[in-house]
């Protein structure tokens, strides 16, 4: 918890409460339900809330922004961004009905009023909905691209125009190339000092 403070100094009480809570609730469910590895449960905060939490590094989402989190798992990098944002509405969706069960669950007992989770595949959600989709590293950026790319609506009102904030790892060079869009590459090692996120990055795809 201490990590999250360390570059979100801001919280309010009760953020901090509902990101205290997150370690025990993950722990609890990993155990019925594997979500994350059983290594990096101990890692929790570090490898998932704070680069869930990198997002917000590359954008400060405005109140009513609509926000689809596709392929969620456990509900990275979804929940944390819905602690942070409570006034930014989050749909998280997974085709696999326990990890979303997991989701459910980890939301009630943190109080999220802003986050629905639903067993769905990303093809099947409505089109122009949403202002942002963030991923985490689901599947190369051009499929993924082509599953999303009809679901976001062009009004604009935040600081960044409409798009994908997709959180990769490693040497994007071939998948940038492929994909073929205009993309702005934020390396997390520019916001966190931690060896974890030497290779770590947000590829914003605007629309």
């Amino acid at each position: 918890m201490e990590i999250i403070k360390k570059y979100f100094p801001d919280l309010t009480p009760r953020q901090e409460e509902q990101f205290g809570q997150l370690g025990e609730l993950y722990r609890f469910w990993n155990e019925q339900i594997n979500v994350v590895s059983r290594q990096d449960v101990d890692n929790l905060y570090e490898r998932h809330i704070l680069h869930s939490l990198g997002i917000a590094k590359v954008m400060q989402f405005k109140p009513m922004t609509e926000i689809l989190d596709v392929g969620t798992g456990g509900g990275f990098p979804g929940v944390p961004l819905a602690i942070l944002f409570p006034d930014s509405q989050f749909h998280l969706v997974d085709s696999i009905g326990k990890k979303i069960r997991v989701v459910e669950e980890v939301s009630k007992a943190v109080g999220l009023t802003n986050l629905r989770a639903e067993q769905k595949r990303a093809e099947l959600v409505p089109a122009a909905a949403y202002d942002f989709i963030v991923s985490r590293a689901v599947t190369r950026l051009t499929p993924f691209y082509g599953w999303v790319k009809t679901k976001v609506h062009k009004n604009q009102f935040n600081d960044l125009k409409n798009g994908i904030l997709y959180l990769k790892g490693g040497d994007l060079t071939e998948e940038l190339q492929e994909l073929g869009k205009k993309t702005t590459v934020y390396e997390l090692s520019d916001y966190f000092t931690e060896a974890f996120f030497e290779t770590k990055k947000v590829v914003y795809v605007p629309f």
